[in-house]
């Protein structure tokens, strides 16, 4: 869910573009503007980011840095109070601000699963003069979040509210790799509530059949243990009775604090059974 997250979003009609401060085309935003793009070209070729420092003769973590930049206009304007290190990541915070987000721990979050390696103390204080700007704060977004839509694919589908199955019912229509991997948990879940276990190998080759790299890599794990797997998705007996007794005898054991002697855990756990 986190990798389409921004399926979550309906698409509304483009906002007017808002003014930008033009830069001075100097030499050396020029400069900036034509490594920006051959590093972007490189990178986007599958050149790795090694190579690239060896081509241009430039330092490997100024390459990242360009790789990782969204535009060359986050490499030219001066960064504010979250230094140079925050500078190719302004871009999608203004993005996100701009959006409602105003969470500085959420935003650092985010910009550090993109490649930032910086502080969430920079972050703060680039949020500081948007904060303190006498302008109206954004509007919050009114989309669902990560842990909304995953509670909607996890849940049985009579726990959700006609609300959330409608919004559930539009999420899967933008998005056809959510869907199918709406399919493929409610497909398992089915497995589990009616112990059908033997259906386990065909889930398996469906699901390595998509291309959903945490799914296929689930599957993947079911097959280094199917046996017990498919017992415990057929039988309808489990471990928790053994797991409960053995739970006890640790906490009979605990009340001894490591003094108490064989024969009298061996007493105890008789007298108490």
């Amino acid at each position: 869910m986190i990798a389409h997250r921004a399926c979550l979003k309906a698409q509304e009609p483009a906002p007017a573009p808002e003014p930008q401060v033009l830069l001075p085309e100097g030499r050396r935003t020029s400069t900036t503007r034509e490594r920006f793009a051959t590093v972007k070209e490189l990178y986007s070729k599958g050149v790795g980011i090694g190579r690239i420092s060896e081509l241009l003769g430039v330092d490997r973590r100024t390459v990242r840095k360009y790789a990782h930049a969204h535009a060359a206009e986050d490499l030219l304007v001066p960064s504010r109070q979250g230094g140079r290190a925050l500078a190719p990541w302004t871009g999608y915070l203004n993005q996100r601000w701009n959006e409602g987000c105003t969470n500085s721990g959420l935003l650092f979050r985010e910009i550090q699963t993109l490649g930032y390696r910086g502080s969430s103390r920079s972050v703060r204080r680039w949020l500081e003069p948007p904060r303190s700007s006498p302008a109206p704060a954004p509007r919050l977004p009114t989309t669902p979040t990560v842990r909304q839509a995953t509670g909607w694919l996890t849940r049985h589908p009579d726990a959700l509210t006609s609300d959330e199955v409608l919004q559930l019912k539009h999420l899967l229509a933008r998005c056809p790799e959510l869907a199918t991997a709406a399919e493929r948990v409610r497909d398992f879940a089915r497995m589990m509530k009616n112990l059908d276990g033997e259906h386990l190998p065909e889930w398996i080759e469906q699901t390595e059949a998509t291309d959903l790299p945490p799914l296929c890599n689930f599957a993947r794990h079911l097959r280094q243990d199917l046996g017990a797997v498919t017992a415990g998705l057929t039988l309808r007996w489990n471990s928790g009775p053994v797991e409960g007794h053995v739970n006890r005898i640790k906490y009979l054991k605990r009340q001894g604090y490591g003094r108490a002697s064989f024969p009298l855990l061996r007493r105890r756990i008789l007298l108490t059974t």
